[in-house]
């Protein structure tokens, strides 16, 4: 069999904003259907159903999930970029780069603005690892400082920052 080459179709800067667009419209609407219901399967945070294991190192904080088969969780706005470890298991992930499988041991370097919809093909232990510059220990602080609660505050801080490092390089 000959080898399929797929042509390239070229998306520009217009296309590419429409589509973060619509993509953070559909998965904003997800999260917001899931957490109305009454099921007592959809939980926000820490919770017995995604048990959280948080450890510390000079400069680093780390955050454990173990996410059972068939689980499925969206996750945080990240401000920054950051490294993710599956170290067991497999995940599929929809980001508003598209979808991804993958199977442990693998390690992935998120994007900052980054929020993503996992689904546990099996049982899995899950780790992000965040910089931590204060050696903070408090869990609702760090949250706080690594992730946005909204897109809208997540550009807003984007910008500010952005405009804060241009000064800086002047």
């Amino acid at each position: 069999m000959g080898e399929i080459k797929l042509k390239e179709i070229p998306i520009t800067k217009e296309k590419s904003k429409a589509l973060q667009k619509e993509f953070r419209e559909e998965i904003l609407s997800l999260q917001n259907m899931l957490f109305s219901s009454d099921s007592k399967r959809v939980v926000a945070g820490n919770s017995d159903a995604f048990p959280l294991k948080h450890s510390f190192s000079e400069g680093i904080y780390v955050r454990e999930m173990l996410m059972h088969k068939g689980s499925f969780v969206i996750g945080h706005i990240h401000r920054c970029t950051h490294t993710w470890f599956l170290l067991t298991g497999a995940l599929i992930v929809t980001t508003e780069r598209g979808t991804e499988s993958y199977i442990a041991p693998c390690y992935v370097n998120a994007p900052e603005g980054a929020k993503r919809a996992i689904y546990a093909v099996e049982d899995t232990i899950f780790v992000n690892v965040h910089a931590n510059p204060e050696n903070s220990r408090d869990i609702d602080k760090l949250e706080r400082e690594i992730t946005a609660e909204s897109f809208k505050e997540y550009d807003d801080w984007k910008k500010a920052a952005d405009s804060k490092n241009n000064i800086k390089n002047k």
